[in-house]
């Protein structure tokens, strides 16, 4: 009886160890004033392999990012999904932002995005909306750093809650 106790331990607990393991969803936006540029610099960071099943899914294009393989036109998507999912407003009026490029780190793609002549001295509210892969996965968070003139704030966004705003 003993042995047959430790049997079904010893087959028990690598299965909850499996079923237990859960992959963290998330991405990191960091958004920073340049004087210099008097613009807006955003880099944002995404899972490769999340952003493409969102691809996948929401365009239909298998893009094979960071491969040989890739789609040659990988970059237009890319550009095209955060377009419709990551926005920026300056004193609540929606800016368009530039899609410099992008480049990879690992398993990451590192988006670099700009928000030209921004001029702080009459900007009251910097805002964004960031619903980056949460239309693939429920447990996504997005992590936003602001760093602007001397403030900094942090948000954490979620499904329910995907704004965040920094009073200057």
């Amino acid at each position: 009886m003993q042995v047959l106790k430790k049997f079904v331990f010893i087959l028990i607990i690598p299965t909850l160890a499996f079923t237990m393991a859960h992959k963290f969803y998330v991405s990191v936006s960091n958004i920073a004033y340049s004087e210099k540029d008097q613009s807006l610099q955003i880099t944002t960071r995404v899972f490769i392999d999340d952003l493409e099943k969102a691809l996948e899914e929401r365009y239909g294009v298998k893009t094979k990012l960071a491969t040989k393989k890739e789609v040659t036109n990988a970059s237009e998507y890319i550009e095209k999904y955060l377009n419709a999912k990551f926005n920026i407003s300056l004193n609540e009026e929606h800016k368009q932002y530039v899609f410099i490029g992008r480049k990879y780190d690992t398993d990451m793609v590192i988006c670099y995005l700009e928000v030209p002549m921004v001029n702080l001295k009459t900007t009251t509210t910097i805002s964004v909306q960031n619903e980056l892969l949460m239309d693939v996965f429920e447990e996504q968070q997005n992590i936003v750093h602001f760093k602007i003139n001397g403030k900094k704030k942090s948000f954490i966004l979620i499904k329910e809650s995907n704004k965040g705003m920094l009073n200057l």
